[in-house]
């Protein structure tokens, strides 16, 4: 069943919940009593390669003393130095730099090589094919053009991978120099492996498109954006596998093309050429389509063009427009990795040859940049010798690292949502949630989510008399199959006044979903505005199938705050008779507040042999017998009962649109004693003969004021109304 978000009960409120402020900074103390401090360091790596300008020849022997390195014309310091030359690469021992595995996660965890110092002087070559933009004979190019190389001109100081993607993302052949095995992994890219697609209709302009008999022409701007977002972030994963090696790696990116969707893959685009410099990998990226030939008035395969753009020179400027397009993405990449893009091209051997040209011989010069600002900002980069008869090649420039005030909001959005895919928690924000159910419909449950943040984890901004305030909240909904069935994305503004004394309070948000009865997992993240930390929380939930129960009991909500709600129309059964309960998600209560139940029972058993009540005029329904519906609560303390409320008989349906019996409660904690209790809701449905006794834990701390009981309620009772 289709599950839909329900963001009726979005609200921000400043709970004054009992729980300690949690610390989570960057500067902890030990059990010793010490502290530990964290340090970032940056070190930026950037290859030259120096040769003869007469005979093109790799000028060898030099020495970090000969080189001048400027960041924006400042000069810096080389930290590290090194140089590799593949003529004195050594045979490896391939059971002992090769798992042999094919997975992506043995790049990640950089097992392929039992010592990084054995890579010396090797050159390391990623072909990564994206299948997924490729046609069957742009395939079919793009393995023969590889298999040539390996049979022809791979070199024993060459070691070389095999990465695919089509509907994800695969290591088909790990490191190694074995020519059998890289012609193995080439022999699965068959044409029939293809499974791109024709660049899409941005708009959904009908004209120059051809005419087959469609009256639709559909937009297909926003999926290109988001098949483009997930090849750039394959590109990424596989430049963060390779940053724990130091050596210049070699991307060889065989694509059918990659088109930029105005601004809407910048942040992708940014992040996939930022993790490549921090790994110290080029990418040469390859047009598998090789030189096309673009006729005006289309090709023999489609039909006629519609409108008029054919004769005007409209349709073959569009053409030369996507051409463009598709190409600009796969040279900026190239050129800000300081590789190098090959297009309009049948060869593909230059494409090998250049890798090979390239990582022949060169210098890695390493240095920590006396610039220190992390603002996102492009960074050019100039390498001098102390020699006039020679050329060199190195990477231009780099974009310095961001924190969170200097991201663009792109960035920021992207970071929030790869957090919510990440199997690893944040952790720099106390994040706690909690997850109730209530029947609305037979096979329709609302589920009201809280989260809780302590107060002590927000940072805020002076203003005048207020301080200001935001947090992000991203979440999804997973069922059984993995398939998300419900999510929210929220940013929340809190304006406070200085005097509430935020840091000692909570903040809580809360949200709910529509689910069908089964098994799901929730996922939150939490990020604070104002340095961009994050926290979050990820739990199992089981809506039950209540027809397979004797007593069909909702989720029991403890609260200790109720705040008035006057919306017309809501879907939450937490709001009833204009007033929202606010549960509390801890379960920790003072002296000198009241602690409030809500819970429902539905369907309960009708009494036999009494009669139904009368029907109401202009009804056509009748309602069956009375029910006789029995519930208390009662407290323990170390196994002994200290408190009980009164009995609540329930003889009507109260809630009759959705077949429940709903019961609040308000308990006044003076009468109780600080510590810790259990609570046990009894629950006994008389006529059925069914019975229920739920228990939860409380916490009761001492209170500052003498709790009242509100006007027209007797301590301790149990209010059975709509």
């Amino acid at each position: 069943m289709r599950s839909a978000i329900h963001r009726t009960m979005s609200a921000l409120m400043l709970g004054l919940l009992a729980i300690g402020p949690v610390a989570g900074r960057a500067q902890q103390p030990d059990q010793s009593g010490g502290f530990t401090l964290k340090v970032q360091s940056d070190i930026v790596l950037t290859n030259v390669v120096v040769r003869d300008k007469k005979t093109g020849e790799v000028v060898k022997e030099l020495k970090a003393s000969d080189f001048t390195i400027l960041e924006n014309g400042k000069p810096q310091k080389i930290a590290s130095f090194d140089y590799q030359n593949v003529d004195e690469a050594a045979v490896l021992r391939e059971k002992s730099t090769v798992v042999g595995k094919a997975s992506i996660a043995d790049l990640v965890n950089g097992e392929f090589a039992a010592n990084p110092a054995s890579l010396r002087d090797h050159r390391l070559i990623v072909m990564f094919f994206d299948l997924s933009s490729m046609q069957p004979e742009d395939v079919d190019r793009a393995v023969e053009a590889a298999q040539d190389y390996v049979n022809k001109k791979m070199q024993p100081a060459d070691l070389v991978a095999l990465v695919s993607m089509d509907t994800g993302l695969s290591m088909d052949q790990d490191f190694t120099s074995d020519k059998t095995a890289l012609l193995r992994g080439l022999g699965k890219y068959n044409g029939t492996e293809g499974t791109g697609l024709a660049n899409g209709n941005e708009g959904g302009n009908s004209s120059g498109t051809a005419d087959d008999g469609s009256s639709f022409t559909s937009d297909d701007s926003e999926y290109n954006a988001l098949n483009t977002d997930r090849e750039l972030y394959a590109i990424r994963t596989i430049a963060k596998s390779l940053e724990r090696v130091d050596q210049k790696k070699s991307l060889l990116y065989f694509s059918g093309g990659l088109t930029r969707q105005g601004i809407e893959n910048q942040a992708s685009m940014r992040a996939a050429t930022n993790e490549a410099v921090k790994a110290n990998m080029a990418i040469y990226s390859v047009d598998s389509r090789g030189l096309e030939a673009l006729p005006a008035v289309g090709t023999a395969s489609t039909g006629s063009l519609r409108g008029t753009s054919a004769y005007s020179g409209g349709a073959m400027q569009s053409q030369l427009d996507a051409n463009f397009g598709s190409q600009e993405v796969l040279a900026t990449l190239s050129s800000d990795t300081g590789g190098k893009a090959f297009l309009d091209s049948n060869d593909f051997a230059p494409a090998f040859q250049q890798v090979q040209h390239d990582t022949e011989a060169y210098y890695i010069l390493g240095f920590h940049s006396t610039d220190t600002r992390r603002d996102g900002s492009y960074r050019h980069l100039t390498v001098k010798l102390n020699r006039n008869d020679v050329k060199m090649s190195y990477r231009p420039g780099y974009y310095a690292p961001a924190d969170f005030l200097h991201q663009k909001s792109e960035d920021r959005e992207q970071a929030l949502t790869e957090q919510l895919r990440s199997d690893l928690p944040a952790t720099d924000v106390a994040v706690y949630l909690q997850a109730l159910y209530f029947r609305m419909d037979d096979n329709k449950f609302f589920v009201p989510v809280s989260l809780i943040v302590p107060g002590s984890q927000i940072h805020t901004v002076k203003n005048g008399d207020r301080d200001k305030a935001n947090i992000d909240v991203i979440g999804e909904v997973k069922n059984a199959q993995g398939i998300v069935v419900g999510n929210v994305r929220d940013t929340v503004k809190l304006a406070l006044d200085a005097a509430q004394q935020v840091q000692k309070k909570n903040i809580q948000y809360s949200t709910g979903f529509t689910l069908a009865p089964g098994k799901y997992h929730l996922k939150f993240v939490v990020r604070e505005n104002q340095t961009g930390a994050m926290g979050s929380f990820e739990t199992d939930l089981q809506v039950p199938d209540l027809k397979k129960l004797t007593l069909k009991l909702s989720s029991i909500v403890l609260s200790s705050q109720r705040i008035p709600n006057t919306a017309k129309k809501t879907t939450s059964p937490l709001i009833r008779d204009g007033v929202e309960w606010i549960p509390n998600v801890p379960h920790v209560f003072r002296q000198d507040q009241h602690l409030f139940f809500l819970y429902e029972v539905y369907d309960p058993a009708r009494q036999k042999g009494s009669p139904a009540p009368a029907s109401s005029p202009g009804l056509t329904r009748r309602e069956g017998g009375p029910v006789r519906v029995l519930t208390s609560i009662e407290f323990l303390n170390g196994g002994v009962k200290v408190y009980e409320t009164p009995v609540v008989e329930a003889k009507l349906v109260n809630i009759p649109e959705r077949g429940a019996v709903a019961f609040q409660f308000d308990v006044p904690l003076t009468q109780l004693k600080p510590g810790t209790y259990i609570c046990q809701v009894n629950v006994i449905d008389d006529a059925g003969g069914s019975f229920s006794f739920p228990r939860m834990a409380i916490m009761v701390q001492p209170g500052t004021t003498v709790a009242i009981a509100p006007t027209g309620q007797t301590p301790g009772s149990g209010l059975n109304k709509p």
